[in-house]
């Protein structure tokens, strides 16, 4: 066995590119010598810094090398295992695989779902998954400080822990209890344990025989305690090292060892708490586990060309100072805060803060050989800097992927098992059907024509549940059901698994695979993102069976949303993207550089993120059991952040508003700025660029349209209600009439008042036409239409107390009136009448006969009837204008003087729901227009608008009258907003 040596521990300040320094400093070490520097090791965090090192030497070496073996230790956060070198296949005695993540989160989820039910706390298995995702991270934790799930039950917890904290760590225990028993069945331990166990056999292995060539551990940040062993493994043998990434040996003595970790007080027993939202305690943490001072660490001779100089450096480290000696700020000479190099952009939202990165990248490229890299947290601003990018043709992408949820085959999946769980309604149908992924063995030119046809059909209120519901609401419509009689049958095997109640996940998941095969074809398990789906519902449908029994099929959507979530989908470099830019999530960054970082998404709760918590260990139970703690990760952050700004230059963004609201500057952009003062410089173009780029230099807004089409495109036909919108909104009029452009329902529409007017006067047309109007039929005819499937749930619920008041309202007003002699002559009939050289058509709701031979014209309103201003200013004179038509013999079977105008409304009047209202008075009081001139009247406005506008020459002004027009179909294609106010 070899004796121990002294350490041999150095560090790469932050202020020099880590890759570069360290190949500098290993090729001198080796003298040149290709075939020394061929038989050492590097040992790596990551696979993502095996990458880094490796261009390292191809810039370094300038022509052909044979590299040196590097091998990644493995990065738990990541999902990496430890590298293939430190676990050989031939290796004697082996440890025992490790357990399928698929397996063993089911059983994790399954074994929760129990305990929960067992101690009177049922979830449902959705929630039993997400929990035990929560809990198998807790357990790693766990396992790789090396603290035994036994610990628990030896711990103190005091009367003070929280009823729920006690019930979740009862539950956590009793799942630590059994968990070992499932796993000892099944030949198989967890991969923290097996990645444990591996690195503790290298270290027996090179204590009693240490490699040929060098070895190098370099960039590790690992604090588990199996890494620290190795590092003190490494820099013990005689041709080790350790490198240490950003290790502050300037720090003065005081603050190193306020962060802790601290030992017991030896009197009162107490420990003080350790700063571990420092940048330096990770560091500091993995020296005392190793067993080393910081004082046997020297500083690494090499550099490269990224370096920022040792003045960057002395002013990062000032400005993380421990929160206790930040009072040193007012005495630091200027040298000591002096952020050369480095400047902020500070911009309104997200979008220009995109905008400006965006051309901070594109400047780079236009320099040869320059790089550049962006290193944020917030992927959705990494993608929108990504995009930005391609609008020049600069191809990027986010080496830190993309969530398998946001890909096409993660969105497919998501959306058919939404359209799935909600029984196709049209919104979740409707997007699963126009997925680029879908074309059901037809052309996709020929798909999307049957779709759009099934979305027109599809518009208004909700059809019936299911397929069969969707059949019967377009069988009017020829085109959309030949479409859907091709499309059902794909979707009726997910249709009938997903109505058959709770089942097992193996079930619905392979229902879905194999409605996507159907839908898709093979396009949805292709690329990067089609492998990862491919593997998500295969693991899982093989796990499946050692998860929760039955699961609820309204539960899946949101079950697979978190599952997807957790997956990351790293793009394969493609053809024609530019190798001098980067996009790098922050633990991708780490031992990268550039000429230029740009470190983005400076907020709170981005960057530093806010800790995830821990659903099953309180605080202090973490603490007892000597776990780090949560807010590690923001001393972590801060370290990521110091090493990005170690570029020969960096730019520091954020913006002040987000998708929520304002945002609060991270806590380092803070530091930063209350350290450096006025030498916090603000770039002095980049976000005066992002706000001009996409504005145009001047303005020139569209005047009020006012279109003169020539006599023969103006309609010679017109209707009752449209008249109004003639005299008010001329546009609109013409854009309806002229230009033939009609608004469409939204799709899945509640039900509007013109919806409900609509059902409203169904309903009394059938009882005229089918009852006679007979009293005692209305009622049921009201009832026959909400227990219709098609009639919407939420007019079923609300509106059927009101509805039914009102219907039986209109019975009884029938049968008073027939009791004074007035009777039902007609309801719900059309005519026409030619008049000022147009042809008016209009259709009534009512008209009755008075017992004098007279005409009542009536209207049934669900709301508020016309005011007697707006008739006395010449608009809603619509019941005018039907008694004209009345009277001049144009409704079939109708004929006499209009001698009434009555609006019957739904509304709530004094005496409940249901009012009568008129427009008229026979002797004008009120300020009303007089019962016998309301016709004549009417006609005449009537004749003086025909004459302007349909026989006339007149522009068809947008918003003429706007008090009037208050609908808004049309004001995006009149582009209000543009001249509204502008010219009145």
């Amino acid at each position: 066995m070899a004796e121990p040596r002294r350490p041999r521990l150095h560090t790469i300040p932050a202020h020099h590119g880590f890759a570069d320094a360290l190949v500098a400093g290993l090729m001198r070490r080796t003298g040149g010598d290709p075939l020394t520097l061929a038989q050492g090791m590097i040992l790596l965090p990551t696979n993502r810094g095996v990458r880094a090192v490796t261009e390292a030497f191809v810039r370094a070496s300038g022509g052909g090398l044979i590299l040196p073996r590097m091998v990644a230790l493995g990065d738990p956060e990541l999902g990496e295992a430890a590298g293939s070198a430190l676990d050989p296949a031939d290796a004697d005695a082996p440890p025992p695989p490790a357990i399928a993540p698929h397996a063993r989160r089911m059983i994790l989820a399954r074994l929760v779902e129990e305990e929960r039910k067992r101690a009177g706390q049922p979830v449902t298995a959705a929630e039993a998954v997400r929990l035990a995702g929560d809990l198998a991270r807790t357990l790693d934790q766990m396992l790789v400080e090396e603290v035994e799930p036994d610990e628990l039950a030896r711990l103190d917890l005091g009367p003070e822990l929280t009823e729920h904290w006690q019930a979740a760590l009862q539950t956590f225990s009793v799942v630590l209890d059994r968990w070992p028993a499932v796993l000892k069945r099944m030949g198989r331990i967890d991969a923290a344990r097996r990645r444990t166990l591996l690195l503790d056999r290298v270290v027996g292995s090179w204590r009693e025989q240490p490699p040929a060539g060098f070895v190098c551990a370099a960039g590790v940040t690992d604090t588990a305690p199996a890494v620290a062993r190795v590092l003190r493994c490494v820099s013990e043998m005689p041709g080790g090292s350790v490198v240490f990434a950003g290790l502050d040996l300037t720090m003065p003595a005081e603050e190193w060892d306020a962060l802790g970790p601290h030992k017991p007080d030896p009197v009162t027993g107490r420990v003080r708490r350790s700063i571990e939202t420092h940048p330096q305690y990770a560091l500091k943490l993995l020296l005392d586990r190793m067993s080393v001072g910081r004082d046997e660490v020297t500083v690494w001779r090499g550099g490269g060309d990224y370096d920022a100089g040792p003045a960057r450096g002395r002013a990062i480290a000032n400005a993380m100072a421990p929160a206790d000696f930040t009072g040193k700020w007012t005495d630091l000479p200027a040298e000591d805060r002096r952020l050369s190099g480095v400047s902020t952009i500070e911009l309104a939202t997200p979008a220009e803060e995109a905008q400006a990165i965006a051309i901070a990248l594109r400047e780079a490229v236009e320099e040869p050989g320059r790089t550049a890299a962006l290193v944020t947290p917030d992927r959705a601003l990494a993608r929108r800097v990504a995009a930005h990018c391609r609008r020049w043709n600069i191809l990027i992408d986010d080496t830190a992927g993309r969530p398998l949820s946001i890909l096409l085959p993660g969105t497919f999946l998501l959306q058919l098992a939404e359209a799935a769980a909600q029984a196709f309604a049209p919104l979740p149908l409707l997007a699963l059907l126009k997925h680029p992924l879908i074309h059901g063995d037809m052309e996709r030119v020929d798909w999307l024509d049957g779709v759009r046809a099934l979305d027109r059909g599809l518009r208004g209120p909700r059809p019936a549940p299911g397929l069969d519901g969707i059949a019967a609401h377009i069988a009017d419509r020829p085109t959309a059901s030949g479409f859907w009689a091709k499309v059902a049958p794909m979707l009726a095997p997910v249709g009938r698994t997903f109505g058959d109640g709770a089942q097992s996940l193996r079930g619905l998941l392979a229902c879905l695979r194999e409605c996507g095969q159907a839908l898709c074809g093979d396009a949805l398990w292709t690329g990067p993102a089609g492998r990862a789906a491919a593997e998500f519902l295969s693991g899982y449908e093989e796990q499946a069976d050692h998860g929760p029994a039955r699961i609820d099929p309204a539960d899946l959507p949101g079950l697979m949303r978190s599952l997807l979530d957790e997956i990351a989908v790293r793009a394969i470099p493609r053809e024609g993207q530019n190798p001098r830019l980067a996009i790098y999530g922050p633990i991708e960054a780490r031992l990268q550089t550039a000429d230029l970082m740009i470190a983005a998404g400076l907020n709170e709760g981005m960057w530093p993120g806010r800790p995830a918590p821990d659903p099953w260990l309180a605080p202090r139970i973490r603490a007892q059991l000597g776990l780090v703690g949560l807010e590690q990760r923001i001393g972590i952050a801060a370290h990521d952040l110091a090493q990005a700004m170690g570029a020969p230059r960096a730019i520091l963004t954020r913006s002040r508003r987000d998708a929520s609201g304002p945002t609060l500057a991270s806590r380092f952009w803070l530091r930063l700025q209350a350290m450096a003062g006025e030498r916090f410089e603000g770039h002095p173009t980049l976000a005066g660029w992002a706000e001009r780029l996409d504005r145009p230099d001047d303005y020139a807004p569209v005047d009020r349209p006012a279109p003169k089409p020539s006599a023969r495109l103006r309609p010679t036909v017109i209707s009752v209600t449209e008249v109004d919108r003639l005299k008010a909104d001329p546009y609109a009029f013409y854009a309806r009439r002229v230009l033939r452009l009609t608004p469409l329902d939204p799709v899945d529409a509640d039900p509007s008042a013109a919806w409900r007017g609509t059902a409203v006067h169904d309903i009394l047309e059938a009882w005229w036409k089918e009852d006679g109007c007979a009293v005692d039929a209305l009622r049921p005819r009201a009832l026959a239409m909400l227990r219709d499937q098609r009639t919407h749930p939420m007019m079923r619920a609300l509106w059927q107390p009101r509805l039914i008041e009102a219907i039986d309202w209109i019975a009884a007003e029938v049968a008073a009136k027939a009791g004074e002699g007035r009777h039902v002559l007609s309801a719900e009939g059309k005519g026409e009448a030619k008049l000022a050289g147009v042809t008016l058509t209009g259709r009534f709701d009512r008209i009755d006969r008075t017992q004098d031979g007279g005409l009542v014209v009536i209207d049934y309103k669900t709301g508020k009837p016309p005011s007697a201003v707006a008739v006395r200013e010449g608009f809603s004179l619509q019941l005018g204008l039907l008694g004209l038509i009345a009277e001049r013999g144009g409704f079939e079977g109708v004929g006499g003087k209009a001698c009434g105008f009555e609006y019957w409304s739904l509304g709530r009047g004094r005496e409940g729901l249901g009012y009568i209202a008129t427009p008229v008075d026979p002797d004008g009081k009120r300020d009303r227009i007089r019962t016998d001139e309301f016709v004549s009247i009417a006609a005449a406005n009537f004749a003086d608008a025909a004459a302007q506008w349909l026989t006339g020459d007149s522009p068809f002004t947008a918003k003429l009258v706007p008090e009037y027009a208050p609908y808004a179909e049309y004001d995006q294609l009149m582009r209000r907003d543009e001249w509204y106010g502008r010219d009145r």
